[in-house]
C-alpha cells in the first residue's frame, strides 16, 4: 500500500518555535488554513481511500479539506499524536529544542527505552504509531493519508523504513504540510518513495520563517 504521511499546517506555536505537544493543542494560523486547503489539489492524483488524523486539533483541521473533497470520514487516532515533550513542554530555548531532538533521534538508532524527561519512551512512541499503521494496513487499501506531526513522522519513518535512517531524518525536517510517501506494509517493511520538505501545495505556501535548510524541526 501507499502510505502518505502529512505534517499538519502551521500553528501559532510553530511561529513562536515552542515545543507544543499537549492534546488538543492549538489550531491553525491563516497560513496553516491555506496549506490545508491546498491538500486536495496537491494530492489529486493519489487514489486515497481513507484519511486518518491525530487527536490534536491542528491535525484534524488539516485533514478536513481533503476528507471533504474525497467524501471520506476522518479517522481520529490518539496513536498518531506528536511525541510528548514532557518536562520540556512549551519551551522554545535552544537547549530544550536540542535535548528534545537528540532524544527522539536516538530512538531509531536502537535506544528505544530512553525516555523523554517527564514524557514517553521511544518504545511507547513507536508502538502507538505502529498500532495505527497496522490498522490502516489491515484495510487492504491502495493509498491512505495520515495527518500527523513533524517529530512523529520523522522518527517513525527513520525507525521503520529500510532506506532512511536517523541521520537522514534528523537532517531533513518537514515544513508544515510536508509529505513523506512510503510503499510497503508492516510485514514486508516500508520504503520511502519521496521526502518533500516544502508544503505540498508548493513553495508559495511554505513559511519563509521556518522553511529553509533543514526546515522547521518543531512540533
Amino acid at each position: 500500500m501507499r502510505l502518505l504521511l502529512v505534517r499538519h499546517g502551521q500553528t501559532e506555536s510553530n511561529v513562536r518555535r515552542v515545543l507544543d505537544t499537549a492534546v488538543p493543542g492549538p489550531g491553525l494560523t491563516e497560513l496553516g488554513q491555506q496549506q490545508a486547503a491546498a491538500l486536495p489539489e496537491a494530492l489529486r492524483g493519489e487514489p486515497i481511500e481513507a484519511v486518518y488524523a491525530s487527536t490534536q486539533t491542528r491535525a484534524e483541521l488539516t485533514a478536513v479539506p481533503l476528507a471533504t473533497a474525497r467524501e471520506l470520514p476522518i479517522q481520529v487516532r490518539d496513536g498518531l499524536r506528536e511525541v510528548s515533550a514532557g518536562d520540556l513542554e512549551m519551551r522554545g530555548d535552544e537547549a530544550a529544542i536540542e535535548q528534545y531532538l537528540t532524544i527522539v533521534f536516538t530512538w531509531p538508532e536502537g535506544d528505544v527505552d530512553l525516555r523523554m524527561p517527564g514524557g514517553e519512551s521511544g518504545r511507547e512512541v513507536l508502538n502507538r504509531f505502529d498500532a495505527v499503521v497496522q490498522e490502516v494496513a489491515d484495510l487492504g487499501l491502495d493509498a491512505v493519508v495520515v495527518v500527523s506531526h513533524g517529530a512523529m513522522i520523522r522518527v517513525w519513518t527513520a525507525a521503520r523504513a529500510r532506506n532512511v535512517d536517523a541521520t537522514f531524518a534528523a537532517a531533513h525536517a518537514l515544513s508544515n504540510t510536508g509529505l513523506v510517501a512510503l510503499d510497503g506494509d508492516p510485514a514486508s517493511g516500508w520504503a520511502v518513495l519521496s521526502w518533500e520538505g516544502a508544503a505540498v501545495g508548493g513553495p508559495a505556501l511554505a513559511d519563509p520563517a521556518t522553511h529553509g535548510p533543514g526546515g522547521d524541526p518543531l512540533t
